[in-house]
Order: structure tokens, then sequence, then C-alpha cells
């Protein structure tokens, strides 16, 4: 009796073992799909700003830090006070925090502009609008920078609420292992990350109509795999529709 027990836990348990393998390599996957539809893969071009949306994740500031010293734009602005993760872990705002690290990478104070009041994409966008007006700047190209799986949705925030700018989209370039093994923050995990960017999708699918972003489609694939990771349990981070 006692090795048909062994034979059992040896056999039955390794397939077991292989199945919750295979799921985890099919939700990776699922995970990964809608990593690419959030990356604009935009062409970098001159600009008047470079416009780093802050969050929990400094490496923007680092990537922020990297296209100033390329010279793509001769200012940065910072724009992050806390938001609805940095509220819980922080209590500097956000835009302190990527500034003093541009600075520690040689990016000269005066140009630097902070703005450490917005909570949200929106209110980064128009609190920056704001700043500009008081400083009597009016840069017509933007270069917005900010984390891989944001890049669609800032983008579409943008267009909205600035239509008459120009504007492209980049983040650190890393690809999805990358940024999960290496680039995810110290404060959230794996799961964590992934559920930020099944909500995100969300937001793009539900924000053209509450007049947040202009509209952008999803694939259909896209949007199967979006709901094949919530009922896989990524829904911490959905809004109610």
């Amino acid at each position: 009796m006692r090795f048909r027990v062994i034979w059992w836990i040896v056999h039955c348990g390794g397939l077991a073992l292989n199945f919750l393998g295979i799921v985890g390599n099919h939700l990776q996957a699922l995970a990964e799909k809608v990593w690419h539809y959030h990356l604009m893969n935009h062409q970098l071009s001159q600009a008047d700003v470079l416009l780093v949306l802050c969050s929990h994740d400094t490496r923007v500031a680092e990537r922020g830090a990297q296209l100033f010293h390329e010279r793509w734009a001769p200012l940065i602005i910072f724009s992050g006070g806390l938001g609805t993760i940095t509220k819980d872990i922080w209590t500097e705002p956000e835009a302190d925090q990527f500034a003093r690290v541009a600075i520690g990478l040689g990016v000269p104070k005066d140009k630097i502009l902070i703005e450490n009041r917005s909570s949200n994409t929106g209110e980064n966008i128009l609190f920056t609008r704001q700043l500009l007006a008081e400083k009597k700047f009016d840069p017509q190209k933007f270069i917005l920078v900010q984390k891989p799986y944001m890049e669609r949705r800032s983008f579409a925030t943008f267009r909205k609420l600035w239509p008459e700018k120009e504007v492209v989209v980049t983040s650190p370039q890393v690809s999805f292992d990358e940024y999960l093994d290496h680039y995810a923050s110290r404060e959230l995990s794996r799961d964590e990350v992934i559920s930020i960017m099944v909500g995100d999708l969300q937001r793009i699918k539900l924000y053209p109509d509450q007049g947040f972003q202009i509209y952008q489609e999803i694939p259909l694939d896209v949007w199967a795999a979006y709901e094949e990771l919530v009922q896989a349990g990524y829904n911490q981070r959905l809004i109610s529709a």
C-alpha cells in the first residue's frame, strides 16, 4: 500500500505540477499580448519638452534623464503628486523624487520643472498646462515618458486634453520578461503589475465615453486575453463599468 501511495504522489503529483506550469505559461502569454498592445512604438523626434509622468517606478525618471542627455528636448517636466499606489508607500510627491533621480544623473536643476499636485493621468496633463501657462511658456512638441504598459493610455489622455499639441510617447526600453523580472517595483509583485496592465486596458475601453481619452480600437484577440486574465483573478485594478 505504501508503494502505491508513493507512486501516486510521484506520478500524479508530477502531472499536477506540469498542468500548473502549462496554465502559468498560458497566462504569461496572455499578459504579454496585453503588454504589446499597450506599447505605441513611436519613433522619437526633436521636441520642446520631455514630460515625465511619475509613478512608483523611478526608472522612468532614468529614461527621462537619458533622453535629456541625448538632446531630444532641452527641458524636463516631472508631473506627479501621490497616486493610487504611491499614497500608500510614500509621503514625498512622486515628481520631487523623480527630479532628484534626474539631478543625480546629471540633469541641471534649471532644466527641470516640477508639477507635484496631480494624482492621475488627466491631472498630469491639466496641471502641467497650468504650470506652463504660469511660466508663459507655450511648447508645441512633447515627448511623454511613462512606464511601458502605460504608454497607450497616457497618449490617449494627452490627445484628448491637449489635442493642439504634437506628442509621442516612450518608456524604458525593456521586454515584458525583463520588466517583470527586473523592472517591476520592489513594492509590487509580478501579479500586481499584470493586474495594473489589465486595469489600464479596461480604462482604454471605458474612458473615451467618459471624456477622459480619445477612442482607440482594441483588437479582438487582445480583448479576449483581457477577459481570460480577469477570469483568472487579475481583477484587482478594475473599475466599475
